[in-house]
């Protein structure tokens, strides 16, 4: 879609937008090699990602600097953009609008992911815990130590009655730990009514700790990535950690923090866990959780562990690669595997590869394959499970002329490496209008920068 609306006119003026253009081009190859030149990027309100390799100078600020203002005055968050600039100098420039069937996405510069489900989420951060049949606390664990050391700590300290605990549990849907119920049966930690003694209570049990009423679970969806990011991760337990790899559970009840990362009391274990350990939950991350200690007692006595452990990574066979490089494996039938989740498949300089060998892998939600790099577009329709598929425009073309799209998908991204670039919005709408989302809306202005000097 095309807007033509002149609402903004300082955004959607060329003049104000050439000084960066100018800016991206002036080392381009392709143009001094008098080929047409291709740049893209995203301007916000607060920052950028542009394509340009030089240092950010005064004049190279102030470029973006006057579209940022232009921005502002017409109350437009972002703007992604591409231009085409040809050997003579005529330049035709695509404005991406704000669109709620996009995800800006970083290697996506100038459309980003296409959502195309309401709040669905990738796979890993609707992963619920595995049952813990067996899980006991820790022979550290020890709530009568627990008590007489907070108490010791905190004399004078207000705590909860057992109607407001057990309300608590009510309130999150599971059983608190003993040692957990010890720790608020010894201080309900009020910030709102007594800030000095929260402050002593957080000091006592060695973080800023949570009030009764605040106990949360951790939230799975507020540490996802984004489609960009988590479409390409998988969640896992190794056997032998002692902490499930999830983004959150119901079990990770939150009760303090270290001023940006979380501790939880961990209710659901890994297979080497404990009951009622403590976990890290790092707010740089978003899979996992790194044991801290094997109790709340352990953790109060600053028993804590110097050689953390169960920090989520992603691993073979869920998460594979084809193509050159380093740890790939050499073709999609060596990747294929039944607890094969991602695969990512680059050849750029082999030969097409079919789909067959992972045609019928239970667990396989992503595909991404670069332009050019499946011999047959339409084996993409076998793949019964996928939610995010990532294809180039060729590809994409394919499978929307044959009707074969999965309906399955929740978001999708086009790649647009090296080809015309600026169509994309059109075909990007196409896979849009599959699932009735809003469409993308472009603004196409046209310019002149000249031929190189």
């Amino acid at each position: 879609m095309v807007d033509q609306s002149t609402s903004l006119p300082r955004v959607r003026d060329f003049a104000t937008w050439e000084p960066v253009l100018r800016l991206m081009l002036a080392d381009d190859a392709d143009r001094r090699a008098a080929r047409p030149a291709r740049v893209a990027g995203r301007v916000s309100r607060h920052g950028w990602s542009l394509a340009h390799r030089g240092p950010m100078t005064s004049s190279a600020r102030a470029a973006v600097e006057q579209i940022q203002g232009a921005l502002a005055r017409g109350a437009v968050q972002e703007v992604a953009f591409r231009a085409e600039c040809r050997p003579d100098g005529r330049t035709t420039l695509g404005l991406v609008w704000p669109c709620p069937s996009v995800e800006p996405a970083v290697g996506y510069p100038d459309l980003g992911v296409l959502l195309l489900a309401d709040g669905a989420l990738p796979g890993p951060w609707l992963r619920r815990p595995d049952p813990v049949p067996g899980a006991a606390p820790a022979p550290s664990a020890d709530p009568k130590l627990l008590e007489r050391t907070l108490r010791e700590r905190l004399p004078d300290a207000v705590g909860a009655t057992e109607e407001e605990i057990t309300a608590a549990e009510a309130r999150l849907g599971v059983a608190l730990s003993e040692e957990l119920k010890v720790l608020y049966r010894v201080t309900r930690c009020d910030w709102e009514e007594d800030f000095e003694a929260a402050v002593r209570a957080g000091e006592a049990v060695g973080c800023e700790l949570s009030g009764l009423e605040d106990l949360r679970p951790v939230d799975a969806a507020a540490r996802c990535p984004g489609w960009a990011l988590g479409s390409r991760r998988a969640a896992g337990t190794a056997h032998g950690s002692p902490v499930q790899g999830l983004a959150g559970s119901p079990g990770w009840i939150g009760f303090g923090g270290n001023g940006g990362d979380e501790f939880a009391v961990d209710l659901t274990p890994g297979p080497a866990g404990h009951l009622g350990q403590v976990i890290l939950v790092d707010h740089e991350q978003s899979l996992g959780a790194e044991l801290v200690a094997d109790s709340l007692t352990d953790f109060v006595l600053g028993r804590v562990r110097k050689e953390r452990g169960g920090r989520h990574a992603d691993h073979l066979p869920a998460v594979a690669e084809v193509g050159p490089g380093s740890g790939r494996p050499g073709s999609v039938r060596a990747a294929a595997h039944p607890a094969l989740e991602v695969l990512s498949i680059d050849v750029p300089d082999g030969a097409p590869v079919t789909l067959a060998p992972v045609v019928g892998a239970p667990g396989l939600r992503t595909l991404t394959a670069a332009r050019g790099a499946l011999a047959d577009p339409l084996e993409v329709a076998a793949l019964a499970g996928l939610e995010f598929l990532e294809l180039g425009a060729g590809e994409w073309r394919s499978l929307l002329d044959a009707g074969t799209v999965p309906r399955t998908l929740k978001a999708a991204a086009i790649g647009v490496r090296d080809q015309d670039h600026l169509p994309v919005v059109d075909l990007a709408n196409e896979i849009l209008a599959l699932y009735g989302r809003p469409p993308v809306v472009q603004t196409l202005l046209d310019g002149d920068l000249g031929p190189v000097s």
